[in-house]
């Protein structure tokens, strides 16, 4: 499985956990489980972990780009914990694309990211 989600501190924040290679299965679970959230509480946070991540599929980004202009406003904070370079750039370049707040941490750094999403 590429994608594992769970809520933490009551709703507020969505733990994403990255393995592989995101496809456009996994935005199918992925979409409907946070806009419930969203529902639920209203502006989430997110903390993504990256472990031995490939990227996305060409179905999965078009699903994240359509997601992403969605939901601009929907996400307070968002923290990236990768283990690539070209994974901090990603995070980089997505910040034009929400709201949030956001910031990569390394996976020595992941203490550190849990803090600052949930602060």
């Amino acid at each position: 499985m590429a994608l594992e989600l769970k809520e933490a501190d009551a709703g507020k924040v969505l733990l994403a956990r990255v393995t592989g290679k995101l496809t456009r299965e996994d935005y199918d679970r992925l979409v409907p489980e946070t806009e419930g959230l969203i529902a639920r509480y209203g502006k989430l946070r997110i903390l993504v972990e990256m472990h031995d991540f490939h990227g996305l599929t060409a179905g999965a980004l078009w699903e994240e780009l359509k997601f992403d202009l969605k939901h601009f406003n929907d996400f307070e904070k968002l923290a990236v914990v990768g283990e690539e370079k070209w994974q901090e750039w990603m995070t980089r370049f997505s910040k034009p694309f929400t709201s949030a707040e956001v910031r990569f941490y390394p996976p020595e750094d992941i203490a550190a990211a849990r803090h600052w999403v949930r602060e």
